[in-house]
């Protein structure tokens, strides 16, 4: 990842490699630390362990439902800037972004009248689920740099990246641009409940979101 946003035509294959965890991106990681070297250090002799990162210094960070935030990354991708860096984490997205973002975001969604309460506003059939955000006197759990994980009940890592972090200097989305994907996520969201409703009952089983086309 370069320290400016990625055009929207980049190679899918590019941006979501999960084996990308450079030494740099990992230099990144532990900056956010209060020892980077004792962080890198741990790192150097179990790259498969998950380690605790304080936010509010290198990075915020913004955790959306699993679903929610695959559909926030499509569109920071898809007909935005693109993203920083992702992980997944149990049944969270991990949406990295920069320091500011956990106090300022919650309030920008409340001036546009979506909120993070899962309500819409009137009109709307489809809200903003709950996002929780995490800056000063936060810390998240960070996957591990290896690949060789212990996976979760469905056979997947439970801690995993999907955008892994590749430099010193990562680009990283501020509160504005994440409001722009979740308003632009949830009404993508509405549009397909809409779709659904007119489908004949033999067609309400499919799928309107496809995950697989971005692994």
């Amino acid at each position: 990842m370069s320290s400016e946003p990625h055009p929207a035509a980049d190679p899918l294959p590019d941006r979501f490699d999960v084996t990308g965890v450079t030494a740099e991106g990992a230099a990144w990681l532990a900056s956010a630390g209060t020892y980077p070297r004792s962080t890198l250090a741990l790192w150097e002799e179990r790259p498969t362990a998950p380690v605790v990162l304080p936010c509010g210094t290198a990075f915020d960070v913004v955790s959306a439902p699993t679903i929610f935030g695959r559909r926030m990354l499509d569109r920071l991708w898809d007909e935005g800037p693109g993203s920083g860096p992702v992980a997944a984490y149990r049944c969270r997205m991990l949406l990295f972004a920069a320091p500011g973002t956990a106090q300022r975001l919650p309030s920008l969604l409340d001036w546009e009248e979506w909120g993070t309460g899962g309500a819409a506003g009137p009109g709307r059939s489809a809200g903003i689920p709950p996002l929780l955000c995490h800056g000063p006197g936060d810390a998240v759990t960070v996957p591990a740099l290896g690949t060789d994980l212990g996976e979760g009940a469905a056979g997947r890592p439970e801690s995993r990246w999907l955008v892994a972090p590749d430099t010193r200097r990562p680009w990283l989305p501020g509160p504005e641009i994440l409001v722009w994907a979740a308003v632009r996520a949830a009404r993508a969201a509405a549009s397909a409940a809409v779709r659904i409703s007119i489908f004949p009952p033999a067609d309400q089983d499919a799928k309107v979101y496809d995950v697989s086309r971005r692994r």
